[in-house]
């Protein structure tokens, strides 16, 4: 079984930047992709952004590409980070941290795992 937990939201003023963690523990065999993912309230859960967990690469939605960089922690390799720059009111959701088995390709959806998300509030 997976654990991942996220830290890292806030309260932030628009044009802020945040840096979200997700630590995942437990069997990580067969995980092939880590991604970040968003639910705003009243509106359906999108892909953020993601990193092959078995090799290099990163993807990112188009409405946060140029503002996003997900990256995978040198050292602790089970630890994915979303970093954020120039918020927005519109980037106020729940941001939560997946694991996929089998594929490295996002959207294949063969999320496995969830964690229980972190909010992050972007308002002045």
């Amino acid at each position: 079984q997976i654990q991942l937990v996220e830290s890292g939201g806030g309260l932030v003023q628009p044009g802020a930047s945040l840096r979200l963690s997700c630590v995942a523990s437990g069997d990580m065999s067969g995980i092939y992709y880590m991604a970040w993912f968003r639910q705003a309230e009243g509106k359906e859960r999108e892909f953020v952004g993601g990193h092959n967990w078995i090799g290099s690469g990163t993807n990112y939605a188009a409405s946060v590409a140029g503002r996003i960089v997900v990256s995978r922690d040198v050292h602790n390799r089970n630890t994915l980070y979303l970093q954020m720059d120039s918020l927005k009111p519109d980037d106020t959701a729940v941001y939560l941290c997946a694991a996929q088995r089998g594929s490295t390709d996002y959207q294949r959806g063969n999320w496995v795992a969830w964690g229980q998300g972190t909010q992050v509030i972007v308002s002045s």
